[in-house]
């Protein structure tokens, strides 16, 4: 699906017009895939649009560039503002939010350092990833073929651009196999997370959700599931989950910026059954929160016309 257009993105500290946000053929991310990103959204409150956990968010783009060694010329308070100055400026009461830290032109080869550093921030209209359908029936996943990256071949603690052709290449197996999604396994036989979203299993009335030793991205609506779990007295923890885990699990469901919360309806056409009361109660939470109608998480909501 084409994307939705705006009027403006933020781009190195000023508001273009959408059609002129471009860069140079010769921009070295382009070639070598040298960056990193975060993926976030603003959701309609009855304050106005509110973004959630956009601090949490600008602070890992940090933490993945430290990784990278990449220095971002503009303060984590400055893209805060930038963000919320852009999803003002576009009139939008809720939308998917992309803030991108590349390497642009002026030097070519395998050496990043000498680079300039180039920020931009976009955003549009995404509903969610999966499908409205997936949010209430579950999604169809595969254990993919293509092995999540060692953690000392590409960091996945570091949300970076390139180590998404990993993701892609599972996502397009996944599709052109008749599946929703894809769940890649660590080098180490382990269930790492889908090609964009964390895991979850649910066992016996217990959470299980896999670690950064897997492969995981650390994700922050990973941890905000985590936390509304605890709250409702679910226990939640993290730890490794083998493939024949997924296979035998009472309840099965995946957490992400994009795809949000969604029940995973089977693995490897091994049925684990429709969304179950856990996930039900999780996923009926979570998007409450993003709303602002629960107290106990209003501080998750940082509202762009505060």
């Amino acid at each position: 699906m084409p994307l939705q257009t705006v009027d403006k993105i933020w781009m190195d500290g000023a508001l273009v017009d959408w059609k002129d946000a471009n860069v140079h053929i010769l921009t070295h991310s382009l070639h070598y895939g040298y960056g990193v990103f975060e993926g976030i959204r603003a959701y309609a409150t009855s304050q106005g649009p509110a973004v959630f956990r956009l601090t949490d968010h600008i602070e890992r783009l940090f933490n993945s560039a430290r990784i990278f060694l990449i220095d971002i010329p503009f303060t984590a308070e400055q893209l805060i503002e930038a963000t919320k100055d852009t999803v003002r400026v576009n009139g939008l009461e809720s939308c998917y939010i992309r803030p991108l830290v590349y390497l642009g032109y002026g030097e070519m080869g395998l050496n990043p350092l000498p680079c300039p550093v180039n920020v931009a921030i976009a955003v549009w209209p995404w509903g969610t990833y999966l499908g409205d359908e997936a949010l209430e029936r579950g999604a169809r996943m595969k254990i993919s073929s293509w092995q999540r990256h060692d953690p000392n071949a590409i960091p996945p603690a570091a949300k970076g651009t390139g180590m998404y052709i990993n993701s892609s290449l599972a996502k397009v197996e996944a599709l052109k196999a008749g599946y929703d999604e894809a769940i890649l396994m660590s080098p180490q036989g382990y269930v790492s997370e889908c090609t964009g979203e964390n895991v979850f299993v649910v066992k016996n009335g217990r959470i299980i959700t896999p670690p950064a030793s897997a492969g995981a991205l650390e994700g922050i609506t990973q941890e905000s599931v985590m936390t509304i779990a605890r709250d409702l007295g679910i226990e939640c923890e993290v730890g490794h989950i083998l493939r024949s885990d997924l296979y035998t699990a009472d309840e099965a469901f995946c957490s992400g910026t994009a795809a949000e919360v969604v029940p995973i309806r089977s693995v490897d056409d091994r049925e684990i059954g429709p969304r179950g009361p856990i996930t039900t109660k999780i996923q009926e939470t979570f998007f409450a929160t993003v709303k602002g109608e629960v107290d106990r998480y209003k501080n998750w909501l940082e509202h762009v016309d505060a």
